[in-house]
This record gives C-alpha cells, sequence and structure tokens, in this order.
C-alpha cells in the first residue's frame, strides 16, 4: 500500500503554505537561538552598527544603505541588537520568497516549494545570516534580481523592468560586488536569440536611469573620495598557488550545499527497492530558456566568486556563499525532470530537518565546549550590553557628561559604541577611516580608550600609548563570558580623555 504522507499532499495542494510555514520557523529558530545564546553581537555586527550611526554616504567599508538599516533597526528597537537580528531575518525570508516566486514561474509552486527547502539546508543561510551586513542584505536583493531580471528578459513582461531597476540600484547601494553581478543577466540575455529580442526596446534605458537616480548620492561619494571604482587588476604570480586556493573554495561552496547532495543522493531512483511506491510532485515542462537560465546563475557566481577570490589571495568568495548559492536548491530540481518522486520520505524528513537544526546545535557547542578546550574566542560571549553600560556609566560620573567617543580596541570600541549613549568610534590606528572624529576633536570633546589588559596593572598597549601618550590607566575591569571555561576572564584595560573646558 502506498504511503502519502500529509505533508506531500500539502506541497501538492497548497504550497503556498507549506513554504510559509517552514521558512517562518527556520527564521524563528535563528532568532530565537542568539536572542539565547549571544551576549555579544556576532561577526563585524557591532562595527556595522558604529559605521551606521553616522549616516554617512559612503566610507572605505563600501556603500551605505546596509548600515543605515542596521542603525534603524536598533534604534527602532530600544538600542538592542534584536531589532538588528530581527532585520536580519526578514533578509532570509524575502530571499526564500524570491526563490519561491522564480521557481513558480519556472517550474511551478509544488516543485518551487521543493527548492525552497533543499535551499534552507545551504549552511549559508543558517548561522551566517544572523550576522547582518551588506552581504547578508544583497542576498534578497540579488534574489529578486534574478526573479525579475528572469521576467523582463526571459519572458518579455515589460513592468518587471522598474522593479528590476529598483533592486539593481540598491544592490549598487549595498555592496562593491553588483558592479560584476549585475552585468551578468545582460550576458545571458544577450547569449541568446529571446533575450536580445526582449532587450532590444526602450525600458533597459528607462532602468538605467533610475539605477542612475538612485545611485547618484553614492556616485558623487565615490568621485569626491577619489575611491577605486572597479578593483587594481590582480598580481598573476604564483599561478599554482592560486590554483590550489580556487580549488579550496569552491571545495567550501560544495561543503555549504553538503545538505542538498546528501537529499539528492538519498532519494535517487538507483538506490532505492524498487518495491517501494513514491509519491510523485508533477510539473509543466520547462522552458529550454528557464533551464538555461537556472543552470547558468547556479553555477557562474559561484565559479566567477571564487576564481576572483583566488586571483586577489581572499579567503571567502567574492559576492558571498549566500549570493553563489542562492539558485542550488533550485537547479536541482530542474535538473531532476518533470516528475519528482518523494522515495524515503521518513528518512528524507529526518535528513532535511537535521541539516535545519544541525547549524543551531554546533552554535550552542560551540559556545559550552570550546572553552573548555582551548578553543579560539568567540566574539558572541562577550558581554557587550555589560561591557557599554560599565564605561557609558564611568565616564558620566566622572565627567557629568554623556560617553560621545570611544577609541583604542577595535573589537571593544566598538561593543562601548552599541551603549546607551550611542558614542562615535573612533579608529586611532587609522583615522582616516572614521572620518566624523579626529584625534583632535576626541582630544577636545573626551572618551574612553580601552584594550585588552594584559596583567592587573592595566598598562596600555605599546602603540594604543604612543598614540594617546597622556593616558592615566585606571584598574582594568574584569568581565565574565557566556561561559569561561579554562578561558581567563576578560580584562578590560581603560583610561578617562577627560574633555577640554569650555
Amino acid at each position: 500500500m502506498r504511503f502519502t504522507s500529509l505533508i506531500v499532499e500539502l506541497i501538492r495542494a497548497r504550497p503556498r503554505l507549506v513554504f510559509w510555514i517552514v521558512v517562518l520557523c527556520q527564521a524563528a529558530i535563528w532568532l530565537i537561538v542568539p536572542l539565547l545564546l549571544y551576549r555579544g553581537p556576532p561577526g563585524d555586527l557591532a562595527t556595522v552598527l558604529a559605521y551606521g550611526r553616522e549616516y554617512q554616504v559612503g566610507t572605505h567599508m563600501g556603500p551605505p544603505l546596509a548600515f543605515w538599516l542596521a542603525d534603524i533597526a536598533f534604534r527602532a528597537a530600544g538600542n538592542h541588537v534584536f531589532g538588528v537580528y530581527l532585520l536580519a531575518q526578514i533578509c532570509a525570508v524575502l530571499t526564500f520568497r524570491a526563490v519561491y516566486q522564480l521557481g513558480s514561474a519556472i517550474v511551478g509552486g509544488p516543485q518551487a516549494v521543493i527548492a525552497v527547502l533543499l535551499t534552507m539546508t545551504v549552511t549559508a543561510f543558517s548561522a551566517p545570516g544572523v550576522e547582518f551586513g551588506p552581504l547578508i542584505l544583497a542576498r534578497p536583493l540579488w534574489a529578486m534580481f534574478l526573479l525579475h531580471a528572469w521576467l523582463a528578459i526571459g519572458q518579455g513582461r515589460r513592468n518587471a523592468w522598474f522593479a528590476l531597476s529598483i533592486e539593481a540600484g540598491l544592490l549598487l547601494l549595498t555592496t562593491p560586488h553588483a558592479m560584476w553581478l549585475l552585468p551578468l543577466p545582460l550576458v545571458f540575455g544577450l547569449a541568446t536569440s529571446r533575450g536580445r529580442r526582449n532587450l532590444a526596446s526602450f525600458d533597459p534605458l528607462y532602468a538605467l536611469l533610475v539605477i542612475a537616480v538612485l545611485t547618484l548620492p553614492w556616485a558623487m561619494w565615490v568621485i569626491r573620495a577619489g575611491a577605486p571604482v572597479l578593483p587594481v587588476l590582480p598580481q598573476l604570480d604564483d599561478l599554482a598557488g592560486k590554483a590550489r586556493q580556487w580549488g579550496v573554495l569552491i571545495a567550501w561552496l560544495l561543503a555549504a550545499i553538503a545538505g542538498v547532495i546528501v537529499l539528492a543522493v538519498m532519494n535517487w531512483g538507483r538506490i532505492v527497492p524498487k518495491t517501494e511506491e513514491a509519491p510523485i510532485i508533477f510539473r509543466p515542462p520547462v522552458d529550454p530558456l528557464a533551464r538555461d537560465y537556472v543552470f547558468f546563475f547556479a553555477l557562474v557566481p559561484g565559479l566567477l566568486g571564487s576564481l576572483f577570490a583566488a586571483l586577489y589571495g581572499l579567503e571567502r568568495v567574492v559576492g558571498s556563499a549566500g549570493i553563489a548559492l542562492v539558485m542550488s536548491g533550485l537547479a536541482v530540481v530542474v535538473a531532476s525532470g518533470d516528475l519528482i518522486a518523494l522515495r524515503r520520505q521518513r528518512v528524507l524528513r529526518k535528513v532535511w530537518a537535521f541539516a535545519i537544526i544541525a547549524p543551531a546545535l554546533a552554535a550552542f557547542a560551540s559556545l559550552v565546549i570550546l572553552p573548555w578546550v582551548d578553543g579560539p574566542e568567540d566574539v558572541t560571549a562577550l558581554p557587550a550590553r555589560e561591557i557599554g553600560r560599565f564605561f557609558g556609566e564611568s565616564f558620566e560620573r566622572r565627567t557629568n557628561r554623556p560617553l560621545s567617543a570611544v577609541a583604542g580596541d577595535a573589537q571593544l570600541a566598538a561593543l562601548v559604541g552599541m551603549s546607551a549613549s550611542r558614542p562615535h568610534l573612533l579608529n586611532d590606528a587609522v583615522p582616516s577611516r572614521t572620518p566624523w572624529i579626529t584625534p583632535a576633536k576626541f582630544a577636545e570633546t573626551g572618551g574612553v580608550v580601552v584594550w585588552r589588559a594584559a596583567d592587573t596593572v592595566g598598562t596600555p598597549p605599546a602603540d594604543i600609548a604612543q598614540r594617546f601618550p597622556n593616558l592615566v590607566p585606571e584598574v582594568p575591569r574584569a568581565f565574565e563570558r557566556l561561559v569561561n571555561g579554562r578561558q581567563p576572564l576578560l580584562r578590560i584595560g581603560w583610561a578617562i580623555v577627560r574633555p577640554k573646558a569650555p
């Protein structure tokens, strides 16, 4: 007797409902996990907030949109990082929604849900998706850009050009990697007869005009600052080493889609007993151009991103794995044929659930186990709120003024910058990177200088002592991590630079 689970029947009859249930559940997981486990913001999120607080049109970190949105979300949540975590999960939901809409237009709703389920197992969309920044914001913009690029170039829908132009402009305001991502649909369109026909109209010109208007402030900043628009040519020495690095990066991309590969192999008809009668998910025949479109964007961004990273000696794929792998699930579905048989349903459900839950378990294990095995320090274990509150209140008690600026150790200073008064961050090592405050202005308004203390006296490091010669160190303040384990307490040396009298 054939067994068909309720989930399969829902995929067939109510694919949109299944999509929203699974996507919102995953978003809830990665909203709850950081709130329960993280005492400090992950990755460079504290620096993103410090730069967003200044509302600069552009900085050395790139276009401004992600930094502005991060600060808005942080302030809207009452200066709590919950707002930024929520913003990151909104980006994840919008990314999957665009993948689902593109899949529905190509393979129909039921198989589009399968594509989304596969894409959710990609590790780039789990724990790294919490670290909101330009690359996280670029994911939904890129996914929506691919959706409307297909509707405009592949299906000839004129109304898609306006949405396409808005997404392209916002992508340019989000990441400098957009410079090589945006021409890819144009390359695909020019390589096909239907694409050339749909491009031969005035609509692309109107789209370029909208993009120019959106990016005008950023373009003006680039011109005035003399920032490079295109990267310099890479040094073509040690080609063997660059080839090895390219291979390593591609291997990491394959490891990121290990869940997709395992699910596809376990559902392979040749390794399943012939006696099993599997339920079928049907789709209408796929447009050959749509098939080429999916395969093109499932392969080219990853190959080019890893190649650029290898040529420039980078450790990560240019454009991020989230952008390179966003079409991986849909590509597997398209390659599977018009009839997808769901074999070993119970096993597939368990493997999929494990692929979704495993990153959350890994995040918990890294916080609890690594401190006991002399592992590297996890930035999410640093008590950001306690650090910010202590130095903010200490400065206000000493000077009767709210803390207005912080300098010293870049990581610790960014954490202090998240305190209630939202002090300016000064990069005293490279002041040009924080143009909103200069060392002279810092000496005038006063602030706190922080560093990691190597002793109980709180002697500042030589480089900080050289840049601030008149520092009078205070007694270092010790903070406990979420789990100290075998690691010593976090001791922060600090000194107050008193504001000058008016």
